[in-house]
């Protein structure tokens, strides 16, 4: 397919970008370390370590995990929020010739069993909060090394009553056992004095294995291997290229990482193009304490926000946001979900820049693309392919549909998986002939090259045989000023086959249901306008802020039945 999306590249932009320029991730690490060495790298609750910090840690973290006896490609599993100690360790294991198995902290032992055992992790560096639900499950895993964190360690004299006010008063690391685990400290004291065998690791080695949120059934590792990486690390740099060489002037890119460095939009969006841009990431480890967020962000002038809608959102709400300096800020990058323009033109009043809505996958590493950064407004698309991308939208039997015609949105550039681990089959299924990965996502292109996402495969409604799209209902809903966040399902009806139900969060104490069907009435066509609203306290959302409506349905089918 002709890459017809180029022609709105801004100067500057390549078209295509080099990822054999480095032969592994580690390679572009270590470039950053010794460009940057002085310079800060993480801040953390006001603790800031720099490149030089990160790359001694790092090192001396991967000696250790090497005299482990543990097997080049050997998989370690990472469970910690975003503190200090994640960039270490993340950079260590892929040093030391690792993969690295990312784990959300808050995984239910049932969660936590499923990933490990999956991906065969031998070794596990948790945040001790975490420690116990490690303890209940590593009986039955590969598991055999155990480092354990606590919230204080990297933070000098005042980790010392960090700890304690998380263990005391707090009361936040419940009891745990676990025989032979080390500290983090003492893994990285012990490997100071260790021998570090430098591997030779190419581009097709194990990087990451990064496990989808379950929204498709079982939880599958999404094999990164390091060019895959690399290459989306440099595809994002080149994007914000000419963002940052506007106006003004930025000594140093200050990235605000709220996002959970777990997921993969965190990790390549903050904390790795943070390095190669030898930028600082300002770690916030619990975004859900949105005063305490805002306090944060006072301290710092920060040029780069990468965010979920519902984060925007929230932060919006506290009467404090207003008071903030954004006269630096740059970028504002929305992903994960879909952004609401109503959210993006409150967003950009405020701060005055504009949310360059993009879209990816944790199988894409994760940014396939991207609006560019430097589009004055919000278009509701999800902008046009990065460099070295390619996007072609199908039908069900995989050709290509004209431009403005729905079909499943389908990618392919060297940021795509390799397949998904240890399962060949689940691999086939979302690869095309050609090989093109098939993202399960409809969405319509158009003549320019923009796209824009009517909805998941599975998400879609459908109302006497007119297909409904559930992104469409909620952004008008969300739009309505009593209303907070929102979510649309279809449930069964007798006389159309589904109907469209809307869960909504409350603004205003006042709003009845009534009021939110007759202001649909006034933007949708019968059919879209929901049949019911149920009103609710809090919708039910992933680590990222993504709102889940699967659960929704589940529920709603448990009660029918």
């Amino acid at each position: 397919m002709e890459r017809i999306w180029l022609k709105q590249y801004p100067p500057g932009v390549p078209a295509d970008i080099e990822p054999t320029q480095y032969a592994s991730l580690v390679d572009l690490l270590e470039e950053s370390f010794a460009k940057f060495a002085d310079r800060k790298a993480f801040i953390c609750m006001d603790k800031a370590i720099s490149y030089r910090d990160l790359d001694q840690m790092s090192l001396a973290l991967a000696a250790y995990l090497q005299g482990r006896g543990l097997q080049r490609g050997a998989r370690v599993a990472i469970m910690m929020p975003n503190v200090l100690q994640y960039p270490v360790a993340t950079a260590a294991v892929l040093r030391a010739g690792f993969a690295v198995v990312n784990v959300n902290p808050l995984y239910t032992p049932r969660e936590l069993e499923h990933q490990l055992k999956d991906s065969g992790a031998e070794a596990v560096i948790v945040l001790e909060n975490f420690a116990h639900t490690v303890e209940q499950v590593i009986a039955k895993t590969q598991v055999k090394h155990v480092i354990v964190a606590s919230m204080g360690d990297l933070l000098g004299f005042k980790g010392v009553i960090v700890n304690l006010v998380v263990r005391r008063v707090k009361k936040m690391v419940p009891a745990w056992s676990l025989p032979g685990a080390v500290s983090f400290n003492d893994a990285i004291s012990a490997g100071r004095g260790a021998t570090f065998n430098k591997p030779k690791l190419s581009p097709g080695d194990v990087a990451f294995l990064q496990y989808t949120g379950g929204t498709t059934g079982v939880s599958k590792g999404a094999t990164l291997l390091h060019r895959n990486i690399v290459a989306n690390v440099l595809q994002n740099d080149a994007w914000l290229q000419p963002a940052m060489a506007a106006p003004p002037h930025v000594d140093q890119l200050m990235i605000v990482c709220a996002l959970p460095l777990y997921h993969i939009f965190a990790l390549t969006a903050c904390y790795l193009l943070a390095v190669r841009a030898g930028g600082c990431n300002l770690l916030i480890p619990n975004p859900r304490d949105i005063a305490g967020f805002i306090k944060e962000l006072a301290k710092y002038q920060v040029n780069s926000f990468p965010a979920v809608n519902t984060l925007y959102n929230g932060l919006m709400h506290h009467p404090d946001f207003k008071k903030l300096d954004f006269s630096k800020l740059k970028i504002s990058n929305g992903g994960g979900m879909a952004v609401q323009r109503p959210v993006a033109e409150q967003w950009k009043a405020i701060t005055g820049c504009s949310i360059a809505e993009g879209y990816g996958l944790s199988e894409t590493a994760p940014t396939l693309t991207c609006n560019t950064a430097t589009n004055a407004e919000f278009n509701g698309t999800i902008g046009i392919p990065v460099p070295s991308t390619f996007i072609s939208i199908r039908d069900d039997d995989g050709n290509e549909v004209p431009l403005g015609q729905p079909g499943e949105i389908c990618a392919k550039g060297p940021q795509v998986m390799s397949g998904y681990w240890n399962r060949p089959e689940e691999t086939a299924k979302v690869m095309t002939a050609d090989g093109y990965f098939r993202t399960g996502d409809i969405g319509v292109m158009d003549e320019k090259g923009y796209t824009k996402i009517v909805d998941r495969k599975k998400d879609m409604i459908l109302v006497s045989g007119f297909n409904v799209y559930p992104n469409e209902i909620e952004e008008v809903i969300a739009s309505h000023p009593g209303v907070l966040e929102c979510a649309v399902i279809g449930v069964p009806d007798s006389g159309s086959g589904e109907a469209v139900k809307a869960f909504v969060v409350k603004k205003d104490p006042n709003l009845t249901p009534e009021d939110v069907i007759k202001f649909c009435r006034e933007q949708l066509t019968g059919y879209k306008v929901p049949k019911q609203i149920e009103f609710r306290a809090d919708l039910p959302k992933t680590n990222v802020g993504k709102i889940l409506r699967r659960e929704l349905r589940d529920e709603k089918k448990a009660q029918a039945a």
